[in-house]
């Protein structure tokens, strides 16, 4: 019997393969980077081949470091960054063109336009979501619009769409028309599908009934035959083609914050998470009816593992964190490793009265203003490199404090203790700031890559690796624990600041 679990987590700026023991252990992993492409400003895009080509690399490495059969993995679940959107030729498997990426704000127009009629919140009672420049659904439309051909190809039946996790499990079960592979479609192409985590994030799922909704496809004139068909998260879609993990169930399919959910076994209504990356996502498990938000949250599908119900979710999703600390790096030189401004920070005593709000593809959660632009405010000769490092880091723990505010207000629920994980999370200086700046303590689990570890989990449990979701809460365990020690009244002056700040940031583009 296989000993083993695989997971791949393929996220903004890397791809991950991570090989797992029952007890949620890495046994073996490897990671590359790709290329983040910028061809004006507001515009983000990846290569979805290029992506394609590191996922064959990570997968080949992982199993090679440690002498890996097939035969020792009883599974793989695979997780993604979740909006970005790949349009690609279903017969020659060549993407039309780049990926455009959940941070890129090219279709602000489009957003402003169907705002107008009905306003920014005419789609939110069917899929849980504002209109804004986030989510799959009208980046489709961009395509189909902008790339010469595309739509014509699409209404003809040879374009296929879908976020990253669908072009991945295309690929991995055979790619191309004809492709052997064992999907749910006889065996004659490959699985072309998406779970309900995933397809939630399109602006195109209705959220109630977990189908594509026709009205919306209508209104962004986008033909329902290049969708991937809507599965759940935990099931059998096919079986792997690549020669390092032939014939291995692909098994299990989650949007990155939806895994990292499960990761942390946020299984009871109550129970959330908040995961520091390139951006950062809060998630609190609602149950098996959605609560929709009042607070400028997002409502969205948490997972489906089988045919049991789907539970549900509210999110704060925030734009830039993580990638704040990468701007400093690559566009301003401060530093040279990421990893260096946890030390910079730390060589003064405070933010010298400096903010900086990272409003660089506008804000997302509680704001969702498009038209904010990045500011750094607060500015005297008295300030230096280090406050500006302090900075960045404290900008991430104000705006989740922003998330949990308005997740209290929308849930009813006064969060007892916040679970994290995400690169951030070994940043001590960060950590203790976060639970400063929510007079809340904060915990981090022993297993750190709990977006891939939930994937992993998601695939498990489709293959019987592991029996239910009790044995999954029982592998967690905390590792670190950071406690408030900061006095109200500096907590709440540095608060005022940060929302005065933000505030400075809005309108900013015409």
């Amino acid at each position: 019997m296989a000993e083993y679990i695989g997971a791949l987590d393929q996220g903004t700026t890397s791809t991950r393969f991570i090989v797992f023991d029952r007890s949620g252990s890495v046994i073996s992993s490897a990671q590359k980077e790709h290329q983040q492409i910028y061809p004006q400003a507001g515009w983000v895009e990846h290569d979805p081949e290029e992506i394609w080509r590191q996922t064959q690399r990570v997968i080949q490495e992982t199993m090679e470091s440690r002498s890996l059969q097939p035969k020792d993995l009883a599974a793989i679940g695979i997780t993604n960054q979740r909006e970005t959107t790949v349009v690609w030729n279903k017969k020659t498997g060549k993407p039309v063109c780049n990926a455009i990426v959940w941070q890129d704000t090219r279709v602000a127009s489009a957003v402003a336009e169907f705002s107008a009629h009905g306003g920014q919140d005419r789609y939110r009672k069917k899929t849980g979501l504002p209109l804004a420049t986030y989510f799959s659904g009208l980046k489709i439309r961009w395509i189909l619009d902008e790339v010469e051909g595309a739509r014509q190809q699409a209404e003809s039946g040879d374009l296929l769409f879908g976020n990253i996790d669908t072009f991945l499990i295309w690929n991995l079960t055979g790619g191309k028309e004809g492709g052997q592979n064992g999907g749910k479609n006889g065996g004659k192409n490959s699985a072309h599908l998406t779970d309900v985590t995933n397809a939630s994030r399109t602006q195109l799922m209705n959220i109630n009934t977990l189908h594509w909704d026709q009205e919306i496809l209508r209104d962004f004139n986008i033909p329902i035959q290049m969708l991937p068909e809507i599965v759940s998260g935990s099931e059998v879609y096919g079986e792997a083609q690549l020669a390092a993990i032939a014939g291995v169930p692909i098994a299990g399919d989650l949007g990155d914050q939806h895994a990292a959910l499960v990761g942390q076994a946020c299984f009871k209504p109550g129970e959330a998470k908040n995961t520091y990356g390139t951006g950062s996502f809060m998630l609190m498990n609602t149950g098996e009816k959605p609560v929709f938000s009042n607070f400028g949250l997002l409502t969205t599908v948490a997972y489906k593992f089988g045919a049991k119900p789907a539970c549900y979710a509210l999110e704060g999703s925030i734009a830039i964190t993580g990638a704040l600390v990468q701007w400093l790096r690559d566009n301003l030189g401060i530093i040279k490793n990421s990893s260096d401004i946890e030390a910079l920070a730390q060589t003064v005593p405070d933010n010298g009265g400096v903010y900086f709000v990272p409003a660089f593809s506008g804000l997302y959660a509680p704001y969702w203003q498009d038209n904010a632009r990045g500011i750094i405010a607060g500015l005297t000769r008295f300030a230096n490199k280090g406050h500006v490092a302090r900075a960045v880091l404290e900008a991430t723990a104000f705006q989740v404090r922003e998330v949990v505010e308005a997740m209290a207000k929308d849930s009813g629920i006064e969060l007892d203790v916040l679970r994290t994980d995400g690169g951030m999370v070994v940043n001590n200086l960060l950590m203790q700031f976060q639970s400063d700046i929510l007079a809340k303590p904060v915990v981090s689990p022993r297993v750190k890559e709990t977006t891939a570890l939930g994937a992993a989990y998601a695939a498990g449990l489709a293959v019987g690796f592991f029996k239910n979701t009790d044995e999954l809460v029982a592998n967690w365990k905390e590792d670190q624990r950071w406690e408030p020690n900061m006095n109200e009244e500096s907590r709440e002056r540095l608060y005022h600041f940060w929302k005065k700040a933000v505030t400075r940031s809005f309108d900013w583009v015409e």
